[in-house]
């Protein structure tokens, strides 16, 4: 089993930054991909992010790219999505998830609960 929490959401101005963290526990954790999805209400679930285990190969959506960066601090069991230049597009529920596959397909084994991103105009 692996545990997620996100943490670091928050109200920002468009143009602003924020930076994401998620914390893990559980087994293996450093073996596993990890993912960023992201729902906004009425939509649904989509791809923000990805990175490998080893951290080696991280994969952006073309909506993020250049201006969001995934990365992961193996030692502390979590992994990171700094997100800058900040869109009112870009408010969602941010949720991370972990799976020994990855990729940009939500069926990731494990999931968060999910943190808030909201980005005022």
């Amino acid at each position: 089993q692996v545990q997620l929490v996100e943490s670091g959401g928050g109200l920002v101005q468009a143009g602003g930054s924020l930076r994401l963290s998620c914390a893990a526990s559980g087994r293996a954790f450093s073996h596993y991909a990890v993912g960023w999805f992201r729902q906004a209400p009425g939509k649904q679930r989509e791809f923000v992010a990805t990175i490998s285990w080893n951290g080696e190969t991280p994969y952006y959506a073309d909506s993020v790219k250049g201006r969001f960066t995934i990365s992961r601090d193996s030692a502390k069991n979590t992994v990171y999505l700094q997100m800058n230049s900040l869109k009112p597009e870009d408010a969602a529920v941010y949720y991370c998830a972990a799976d020994e596959v990855g990729g940009w397909v939500d069926t990731y084994e494990y999931w968060g609960r999910g943190t808030q991103v909201t980005v005022s105009s």
